[in-house]
């Protein structure tokens, strides 16, 4: 991934409708997406960098005794998932006239589009494994992949039909599917969908902020730019079994003094000589998938989630 050291907001990014000669004009702009994971996952507040989470491996068992006969012994054993946040983090420099001469508060307006940066980078790396630490372990994807739970779209005679028969494989593995994540736009061809008793599978939402239903489960379009659509359609998941691990949530921090060098220490910014300020902000996460034991999955071929995958050249 190429290093930047030298991106920041000036008259020419913000176009005449944002520092205007003598009116005020209003912001029109996409809202803001939020990540999935961090919205449907199970979070956990962590003190240090590393934490480390059991999960079930061995399961016990039970015998049938007869009378006076002598009982036997079992035992159940669990295994470390390790959580290590990693810091995520951007510099935003805005020159004082720029700041001074528009007519919106420019840095309330840079806050949630860096809120969706960071959400981006979460979901593309914890789903697809696009720039992904190497302390995370295995994206969602590549498990799926691993496990054998992928469907490919058009196996069954509709797109119902394929969810149904990917929540199926899961369930099969002993997890209880109750949520979905999928490719932006795919609720228009859930639109008008039916199972076999001829009701809607597909409910959308209704206010804003919600996730739309899918078989009577929360269905969220990842709209953030992180997902991949020649790579996965939908994700069918025990949600319950994705922890991300927040060391660190974001924080702001506005800075009227300082440099902003590149990796080879050459000054690009120095915002006392060059009168400007610049936006600080640093999270620290961490992102992990419990895989326990069930009683109907034979030991390493369980996975709590699965994938539509498109067909091939699609």
């Amino acid at each position: 991934m190429a290093d930047n050291f030298t991106s920041s907001i000036g008259r020419a990014d913000l176009g005449g409708a944002l520092i205007p000669d003598d009116i005020s004009q209003e912001i029109i702009q996409t809202m803001p997406e939020s990540s999935v994971l961090l919205t449907r996952a199970k979070r956990t507040a962590m003190s240090a960098r590393k934490k480390t989470q059991p999960v079930l491996a061995t399961l016990p068992e039970a015998y049938w005794v007869q009378e006076g006969a002598l009982k036997q012994t079992s035992k159940t054993g669990w295994e470390d998932v390790n959580i290590t946040a990693e810091e995520l983090a951007v510099i935003v420099p805005i020159p004082d006239s720029v700041v001074d001469d528009s007519k919106i508060n420019l840095w309330n307006t840079v806050k949630p589009l860096i809120a969706e940066a960071f959400g981006r980078k979460i979901d593309g790396a914890g789903i697809f494994g696009v720039d992904k630490p190497a302390t995370w372990g295995d994206d969602i994807l590549t498990g799926a992949t691993k496990a054998n739970n992928t469907i490919t779209q058009g196996t069954g005679t509709d797109l119902a039909q394929d969810v149904a028969k990917l929540a199926q494989k899961v369930s099969e593995e002993g997890f209880a599917v109750n949520g979905f994540a999928s490719q932006p736009g795919l609720n228009w061809q859930l639109v008008g969908l039916r199972d076999a008793n001829g009701q809607p599978v597909y409910q959308p939402s209704l206010a804003q902020g919600t996730p739309s239903n899918l078989y009577g489960y929360p269905l969220n379009e990842v709209k953030n730019g992180a997902w991949d659509p020649t790579k996965a359609v939908l994700l069918a998941a025990d949600w319950s079994k994705f922890v991300v691990g927040v060391r660190q949530d974001m924080t702001y921090q506005l800075f009227d003094q300082g440099v902003i060098s590149d990796a080879d220490g050459k000054v690009i910014y120095n915002l006392m000589q060059q009168d400007a300020k610049a936006l600080r902000v640093v999270m620290r996460v961490g992102f992990a998938v419990a895989n326990p034991m069930t009683r109907v999955a034979k030991k390493g071929t369980q996975y709590p989630a699965g994938f539509i995958v498109p067909k091939a050249g699609a």
